[in-house]
């Protein structure tokens, strides 16, 4: 029988202190929650959310491969009906961050889907700002809200919405802190969004919409000249083009990477083809987040953990962790607490990884 192999030690990076800027509403809930949910509300889920979980996607860059994902996400959102369930993913969101390490959540939600269940659009986003200021009060994790409008409906629905942001606009825990735009990159044009971000600005809000995952290096530019983002979400296709490389690092526009949702939709074949290295070779500041781990059935830490992987050692994966919370809209205090907590993490111990099985 031979020797059984130890692994090196290794910091736990669920202990690494971080925020997450890049988590959606409805593709944070847990599996069990949503089949709850769905039979609760008397509404039979896909197999690919049942017996089939976690669901094989297709490859998104093609117009069919997203259809049938976008077909799955809306599948567990029309399970999402009342106040109660609205609450429950906020609560459940804190504490699955707060287990790996986040210190501070911008969970983005678009209420216009659930605005019909619960009285409209304000009460939609009232609900949720209301839950998130109750768990950020008795937990670890502050949690903020970004509102996103969706590329898939008219700009001046994404206007009302930028307004509705606009008058809950705040510095905090509860507080509406950035506006996005998401969904299929590939519909709508970024010009046209314009006067909505422009509401958002002017209510001192981050601007965080997508860009730059399903299309090219061309749709990061074309946020940055249009939307004039804080940070981008995604936006990893930049490396295509120094020049738009560039100009992100010259703007200090921080990208939302989320490397195993790139994977699980077919933006790139495997992690190792996520081009982390480049963007901060270029000086872009990077935030790591899990996007939606409903369906790619992968949270935060394991995108930490997938980087570790890769060969980035504990300095690096503190630096983006560093990043994350300096990316963030978290208040002055949270964020020094944070920062100061990294180093802590970093000049703390290590613990022995199980050894191997032996062979």
């Amino acid at each position: 029988m031979t020797r059984p192999e130890t692994r090196s030690p290794a910091r736990s990076l669920a202990d690494l202190p971080k925020a997450h800027l890049h988590l959606h509403f409805t593709g944070s809930m847990r599996v069990q929650t949503v089949r709850e949910l769905a039979e609760h509300h008397g509404i039979r889920l896909p197999d690919a959310l049942t017996t089939g979980y976690p669901p094989r996607l297709a490859r998104a860059t093609d117009e069919r491969g997203w259809f049938r994902f976008q077909r799955l996400y809306d599948a567990a959102r029309a399970c999402v009906r009342t106040e109660a369930d609205l609450r429950r993913i906020v609560r459940e969101a804190a504490e699955d961050d707060a287990a790996e390490g986040s210190r501070w959540l911008e969970l983005q939600v678009d209420p216009t889907s659930y605005a019909p269940f619960v009285g409209g659009l304000t009460p939609a986003l009232e609900i949720v700002l209301d839950e998130a200021r109750s768990v950020s009060r008795t937990g670890p994790t502050g949690v903020a809200v970004v509102v996103a409008a969706s590329r898939m409906r008219h700009p001046l629905e994404a206007r009302t919405l930028a307004r509705l942001a606009a008058r809950h606009a705040g510095e905090g825990a509860g507080e509406v802190v950035g506006f996005g735009l998401s969904n299929d990159e590939r519909r709508g044009e970024v010009a046209a969004f314009a006067p909505a971000f422009r509401i958002a600005a002017r209510a001192g809000l981050a601007l965080v919409p997508h860009g730059g995952e399903l299309l090219g290096a061309q749709a990061v530019m074309e946020t940055l000249e249009h939307l004039r983002p804080d940070r981008i979400g995604h936006g990893i296709r930049a490396v295509e083009d120094p020049q738009v490389l560039a100009a992100v690092a010259d703007a200090g526009v921080a990208l939302e990477v989320c490397p195993l949702s790139n994977v699980a939709l077919g933006v790139f074949a495997d992690p190792s083809e996520v081009p982390l290295r480049a963007l901060t070779d270029a000086g872009v500041p990077v935030a790591l987040g899990a996007d939606d781990p409903l369906l790619f059935g992968s949270r935060l830490v394991d995108q930490y953990e997938t980087v570790r992987g890769l060969g980035v050692d504990d300095t690096g994966l503190a630096a983006l962790a560093r990043q994350s919370v300096e990316a963030s809209r978290a208040p002055w205090s949270v964020r020094s607490t944070a920062l100061a907590a990294v180093d802590d993490w970093l000049t703390g111990p290590t613990s022995p990884a199980p050894a191997a099985a032996p062979g």
